[in-house]
Order: C-alpha cells, then sequence, then structure tokens
C-alpha cells in the first residue's frame, strides 16, 4: 500500500484569477513569494510553497484582517475548485459544514473539525504541517470563509458567537465588525463558535441535481486518496499534530480515523508495525525538525514532542542519536534545515 504525499497541495483553477479580480497580478504575488513564475500553472504546490503565497498575499494587501475580509467578501463561489462548490449546494448550513470538513480529505494543509454541544457549534482548524508556521492571513481567511458560506446559501447576514486566533491577526476591530463579535487573538486555537441553531437555516442555493452530480465524483476520489494511505502514515500524521496537547494514546488516535483501538492495532501490525513504535519515529522525526529550528530552546522541543520532563526527552534522544540535543543541534541543525522538499518528505511521511 503506497503513502498518500500530504505535502502536495492543488492550486485551484479559478485562484490566481480571483486574486486577480483583487487587483493583484499573480506574477507579483509569485516575485514576492521569491517562488519561479511557473508556479502560475502549476496545478499543484508543497506545503512550503502554498505558504509562501499566502504570505505574500498578507504582505502586498497591508493589514491582516482587511485583507483576509476582502478577501472574503469578493471572491466569487464560482472561482471555487468542486470541493468547496459542493458545498454552497448544500441542503442547509449543517449540510454545507460537513461536507466541507469532508472534502477538506482532499485539500490539505488543514483539518476541520466540528462539535455541536448545547446552543454552540464549534468549528476548529488544526494545520497538517506542524513543524511550518501557517500565514495569519490563511487563517483567518479558512474561518472567514466558514461564515461566508453560511451567508452566502441562507442569504441571512449571520454572526458568529466568538471566533478565536492562536496568533495575531491585525485589526481586531475590523474583525469583530465582519465576524459581528468578539475576537480573542492569541487564544492557543482557531476556532469559530457559531449559534447552532442557525445550522438548521436552509440554503436557498440547494441544488440537488448539482450534487447528485458533484457527489459521487468526490467520494470516488476521497474513497481513492484513503485508500492509498497506509494507515501508519496516518497515524503519524495525527501524531504530529497532537504533541503539543501532550503524547497521543491509542485511544485518541483511533477515534480520530473512526475506527476502534483494536481494529487499529490490527490495522498496524498488518502493516508490520505497531502503535508504540510509530510514537517513537514520529517524536523523533519532529524533533530533529525542531532542533533544526534555533529559535527553539531545547525545553520547548521536548514540549513540542510530548515530553513534559526534559530529562525523558534528553535520554530519548540519547537512544536515537547517540548524542545529546544541543550536540546533536551543534553539529546537524544548519545542514538539515537545508534539505531540499524531497529529503523532507522523506523525514515526514513514510
Amino acid at each position: 500500500m503506497s503513502t498518500y504525499s500530504m505535502d502536495r497541495i492543488k492550486i485551484p483553477q479559478g485562484f490566481w484569477e480571483g486574486l486577480h479580480q483583487l487587483g493583484l497580478a499573480p506574477h507579483d504575488i509569485a516575485r514576492k513569494a521569491g517562488l519561479p513564475l511557473t508556479v502560475i500553472s502549476e496545478p499543484t504546490v508543497n506545503t512550503a510553497q502554498y505558504y509562501a503565497i499566502w504570505q505574500a498575499y498578507s504582505e502586498l494587501s497591508g493589514d491582516v484582517a482587511r485583507g483576509m475580509i476582502r478577501l472574503a467578501t469578493t471572491y466569487e463561489a464560482t472561482q471555487y475548485p468542486p470541493t468547496v462548490l459542493a458545498t454552497y449546494h448544500a441542503r442547509d448550513y449543517r449540510d454545507a459544514l460537513h461536507r466541507m470538513a469532508r472534502y477538506k480529505q482532499l485539500c490539505p494543509p488543514e483539518n476541520m473539525t466540528i462539535n455541536e454541544d448545547g446552543g454552540a457549534c464549534m468549528i476548529e482548524l488544526k494545520w497538517l504541517a506542524a513543524d511550518q508556521a501557517c500565514p495569519p492571513l490563511l487563517v483567518g481567511i479558512t474561518l472567514a470563509f466558514l461564515l461566508e458560506l453560511g451567508r452566502r446559501g441562507t442569504g441571512r447576514h449571520l454572526k458568529a458567537s466568538l471566533v478565536e486566533f492562536a496568533q495575531p491577526m491585525g485589526d481586531v476591530q475590523a474583525l469583530e465588525a465582519y465576524f459581528g463579535c468578539r475576537v480573542r487573538t492569541d487564544s492557543g486555537r482557531n476556532c469559530l463558535t457559531l449559534d447552532r441553531k442557525d445550522l438548521d437555516l436552509p440554503f436557498l442555493t440547494y441544488n440537488e441535481e448539482l450534487l447528485e452530480i458533484l457527489s459521487p465524483a468526490l467520494e470516488r476520489t476521497l474513497n481513492h486518496h484513503q485508500g492509498n494511505r497506509s494507515v501508519s502514515g496516518m497515524v503519524k500524521w495525527i501524531m504530529k499534530c497532537s504533541f503539543s496537547a501532550g503524547r497521543p494514546d491509542v485511544q485518541s488516535v483511533a477515534k480520530e480515523l473512526g475506527m476502534s483501538d483494536r481494529t487499529l492495532q490490527r490495522r498496524l501490525s498488518e502493516e508490520n508495525t505497531s502503535f508504540i513504535h510509530l510514537l517513537t519515529q514520529a517524536r523523533h522525526e519532529q524533533a530533529r525538525m525542531y532542533l533544526a529550528d534555533l529559535s527553539l530552546d531545547i525545553k520547548d522541543v521536548a514540549f513540542l514532542i510530548g515530553y513534559e520532563d526534559q530529562n525523558s526527552f534528553y535520554r530519548a534522544f540519547r537512544a536515537w542519536e547517540g548524542d545529546t540535543p544541543a550536540n546533536w543541534r551543534s553539529a546537524h541543525a544548519e545542514g538539515y534545515a537545508g534539505l531540499e522538499d524531497t529529503d523532507q518528505d522523506r523525514l515526514n511521511i513514510h
């Protein structure tokens, strides 16, 4: 079974045209991002290139918040790829959001979870590339598009209940005016909270015939991608996304994959590996990646890969590399940080 690479992101055909409609020339964005102009015609890019494109748009737009709002409110739905277009023709807001969460699996680099609790619906974003910082504007535009989806679909000016960002987002007052609620920054997560009753609102754009055409094709594509992923590869990806919250366990990872603990362990056994072995691999790979970032203290690296005790990290790293983290960093960090994208793929995904 081949491993599905999560470091290839498809650029929709309408992406560059949408930015052009905002008065931003694609070649200016490519140059600002430090990328060759050929990136404009490439169907896919890697995560680093994708982030660079969004960072360039952010810098050319000025304030992060205002650039985010401008794109969210101006971008035409006709420019969206089928994975997003299908959500605009869903039966109601809830159906649209769940379709978005499902089809996000075809559109790295973010993962979207929906939790309805009491009178609230919380939609949280997690970024798959734990070793690369996501541009704030990309985080903001992703949450803004989710609210914009409800507004355009229902024909109502819906408001969020709370918006949380893990990092500064520019003009907070502008964001609060757009979302219609309090906006918190540096909250530790990226989350859009909606009034749960709004999810029952029907979509004026509901198109059953179009969904009958789009949905089967999207499901076949999704099943193909999921079928091509090794379970061990998906387990390691989930682990790497979860380390900052502590050491992931079998139960939590199995739940993320929608299977029982026993099924997960059996599937890993079929791939000649185990949960503990993958946990060790994931920690080792992330430790090397974080140690290459000289701005991180070693105690921060220990925390980022799920060690509460710095001494436990030191002992584990000695077992992996035969040296201390500090010595390894001195000898390898510069060269390791300069690895080509293909080498990064090999280290992160097996």
